[in-house]
This record gives structure tokens, C-alpha cells and sequence, in this order.
């Protein structure tokens, strides 16, 4: 599966902002069946702080949306769970876990307010994701060498083009 460009804004962010020495895409869990058909769009690990990251990232420019609002929030929930017991089952010599969401725009209401009732998961969405691009961005503008992602280095572009 290819990875897509929203994957990679999680993966340069996990990488350079939380300091993640590896950063996998579209990671499926081990053993197929029916279990294998579920991917994991993006998953860090920092080794010097001992952080596993599980990230479910949905790029949808123009809202949040799998089906009506009610069907949007069951599969993030949905999401959520499998991300836990990917977790408990591959992930349990990590200190920490953090299990994240991350999403451009979602509408604010009923989405963002019932997402925010999902136990254990931190919601990368709406203006919190904006600055987490901004942050890539500042260090985009302050850095040359390639960090070997798209985004990232499609950002150092941008910030370094002249006159």
C-alpha cells in the first residue's frame, strides 16, 4: 500500500519533533487472517525515551468523514481499540504508548466533541495539527540536509527558495 502524503507529515513530525529513530508506514500486524487486513497508517519508536507511537492519520481536506458523523466517530473508536491491542500485543516493553489521531480539519461539534470522549487518545486534529506543521516548518527553514521524507523535504524547499 502507498503510503500517503498525510502519513508522511506524522512520520517527519515523529521523527524530528518527538525524536523517533524508527518510523514505519501502513504497518500490518503479524500473522494475517482477518487481523491482518487492519494497517497501522503510521508507528514510531523512540528508543532514548522508550515511547512506542500508534498513529491512525485521516488527510481528508475537506472534513472528517467515514459516512455520517455517528459512523465517523464508531470507526475512529474502532481504530482506537485495535491500536490498544496491537499495543498490548507488540508493545509491551515500551514504557510508554501513545496512541494518536490525526486529522487537518475536522468539523467542531458533534465530532470533536465526541472524539474527545475516547479514552487514551490524543487528538492531533484542526489547529493542534496546523501547529505541529508549523513546527515542521520552522525547522524546515533552519535546516538543509535531507531527512529522507517527502513532506519534510518538500517543506525545506519552500523555506529556502529565494528571490
Amino acid at each position: 500500500m502507498n503510503t500517503e502524503m498525510g502519513e508522511y507529515v506524522v512520520g517527519a513530525y515523529l521523527r524530528l519533533e518527538e525524536g523517533c529513530d524508527f518510523v514505519d508506514y501502513n504497518v500490518r500486524a503479524p500473522g494475517g487472517g482477518l487481523r491482518g487486513l487492519h494497517e497501522f497508517d503510521v508507528i514510531g519508536l523512540n528508543f532514548k525515551t522508550d515511547t512506542a507511537y500508534l498513529c491512525e492519520v485521516a488527510t481528508h481536506i475537506r472534513g472528517l468523514k467515514y459516512g455520517t458523523n455517528m459512523e465517523s466517530v464508531y470507526k475512529v473508536r474502532a481504530k482506537h481499540l485495535r491500536q490498544r491491542e496491537y499495543a498490548k500485543e507488540h508493545l509491551d516493553n515500551f514504557q510508554t504508548v501513545r496512541f494518536m489521531f490525526w486529522s487537518p480539519v475536522v468539523p467542531h461539534g458533534y465530532l470533536t466533541d465526541n472524539l474527545k470522549e475516547i479514552e487514551n487518545l490524543e487528538l492531533i486534529i484542526n489547529g493542534r495539527y496546523r501547529e505541529c506543521v508549523d513546527a515542521l516548518r520552522a525547522r524546515a527553514s533552519e535546516e538543509a540536509q535531507d531527512a529522507g521524507n517527502p513532506f519534510f523535504r518538500a517543506l525545506q524547499i519552500l523555506e529556502h527558495m529565494r528571490d
